[in-house]
């Protein structure tokens, strides 16, 4: 599944409609249960006069609807959607001191109201329409956080759907399974069915109370604690950059480029996994030794120091939720001069698994533990699409993940994802990077892990010993 910008995303021509949440005042109910550490943090950074509050924070989904709209039955659909998932139905109170506070509004008070925009039906059009829109009209201060948007396609009786939200009510997972569930209700709904009950779809809230009690325990001496101290001391106390060159001036308002590409076909993706399998490691840890030696190659660094967001699902009852259940962990990555991909396997797998002590420990409170006010500037996410229920219908559906456009002058990510027909890599990065150095970046990546296969030297007997890493999208 690509994640990419919905500007690159090409909108089918048709009749679009805007679709969000409603509730009266008097259903909002004050709620004790606290934000999530990296929530709370989150919203006490936002400016509440910011015309554009959306503008670089959104995230979303689009997709194709194999089926005709009823506007009835997707309004239906809506509704049961944010009955079922409580973290639509919250929001939060800014106080004039602390951090701010929960709000939930009961599932029996809310509806869901239509706003056609007939006047917009180019599929062009449609795209700056929405972009405009979210970037206006999502904040992570103001409900409703969540609007969703149609494009009916009356000559071939399907319909898009768009699924935008601030990013404080969905992280990289819920955009992905939020495709099949919300296909899931509409053809519930169209049945006359009732809707699917499940022990998985638990409230974000609860999370973030099991969340706050873990980070209240941490202390400067905790594991944890002294992991992000030695990354950081690394770099004399600064988070790390993504490359050692200076990057140009540029205007504050100038967005970032993004390159999104496939390193591997599935033929070369099979041939190296078939290697790794052989000498037990797994394309996770492949794939962050190859970003080590491409580091090493490209800038002459002797090793590669980033955050790598991972998913803090604890238990199976947040399995199909919707919210932000993401923590940030640190990745140190050494790479003696004349290493290759194959002899930086051991070191790379060993960092990654010293990244697990941070795993349950909110890097919001490590880094206030520390003293530190400076957030990642430089992180790598990597996803194999295939633990995800139904990927490939999915692919089928034409879905897509979206991230807003990022106006950062220092950030760089990756997102490296393992899908069903090859290795791809998305990227943002500073406007005044040259375009030349990520292009030679990415370029250097791809033919440390091809090389895998060439330098490896097989032992067919040998057992698959490392231990599973999964690492999603945040």
């Amino acid at each position: 599944m690509e994640y990419t910008h919905l500007s690159e995303f090409e909108i089918r021509s048709g009749r679009l409609s805007i679709w969000t949440p409603s509730v009266p005042d008097t259903a909002w109910q004050a709620d004790d249960r606290p934000l999530a550490s990296v929530h709370a943090g989150y919203c006490a950074g936002i400016d509440p006069t910011d015309q554009r509050p959306g503008r670089g924070r959104w995230i979303g989904t689009v997709f194709e609807m194999d089926a005709a709209l009823d506007r009835a039955a997707w309004r239906e659909t809506l509704r049961r959607w944010h009955v079922r998932h409580e973290g639509l139905r919250t929001t939060v109170r800014v106080e004039t001191a602390g951090e701010p506070r929960r709000l939930v509004a009961a599932d029996t008070a809310l509806a869901v109201v239509e706003r056609p925009i007939d006047a917009v039906t180019d599929g062009a059009a449609i795209n700056e329409f929405l972009c405009e829109t979210l970037e206006l009209e999502l904040s992570p201060l103001v409900w409703p956080h969540l609007l969703a948007a149609t494009v009916e396609h009356a000559g071939t009786g399907d319909f898009t759907v768009l699924v935008a939200a601030d990013h404080s009510v969905l992280d990289a997972y819920s955009q992905a399974i939020l495709i099949l569930e919300l296909r899931g209700l509409y053809r519930e709904v169209l049945a006359g069915e009732a809707a699917r009950e499940s022990a998985t779809f638990a409230s974000a809230a609860d999370f973030a109370v099991v969340e706050r009690a873990i980070a209240a325990e941490l202390h400067p001496g905790a594991p944890s604690v002294a992991l992000w101290r030695d990354f950081l001391t690394a770099g004399a106390g600064a988070m790390p950059r993504f490359t050692p060159y200076a990057l140009g001036s540029v205007t504050a308002d100038l967005p970032q480029p993004s390159v999104s590409r496939r390193l591997l076909d599935l033929a070369e993706l099979e041939q190296v996994e078939a290697v790794l399998d052989r000498i037990g490691h797994r394309l996770s840890v492949a794939v962050f030794a190859a970003l080590a030696v491409a580091h090493r190659r490209r800038f002459g660094t002797d090793r590669m120091r980033a955050v790598m967001p991972i998913a803090t699902r604890p238990d199976l009852r947040w399995l199909e939720s919707m919210g932000w259940f993401v923590n940030v962990v640190p990745v140190d990555i050494a790479v003696p001069p004349g290493s290759d991909t194959t002899a930086v396997l051991d070191t790379a797998r060993a960092a990654l698994r010293r990244s697990r002590t941070a795993n349950d420990a909110s890097w919001v409170r490590v880094l206030e533990l520390l003293g530190v006010a400076e957030t990642p500037r430089f992180g790598i996410s990597f996803l194999d699409v295939r633990i995800l229920p139904g990927y490939e219908l999915v692919a089928d559906l034409r879905g897509r993940t979206l991230r807003a456009e990022s106006y950062s002058r220092d950030e760089v990510f990756l997102w490296v994802v393992r899908s069903g027909d090859g290795l791809y890599v998305s990227t943002r990065y500073p406007a005044g990077l040259p375009a030349a150095v990520m292009d030679e970046y990415l370029a250097a990546f791809g033919r440390a892990l091809s090389s895998i296969t060439a330098s490896a030297r097989v032992d067919p007997g040998a057992p698959s010993t490392d231990a599973a890493v999964v690492v999603r999208a945040g």
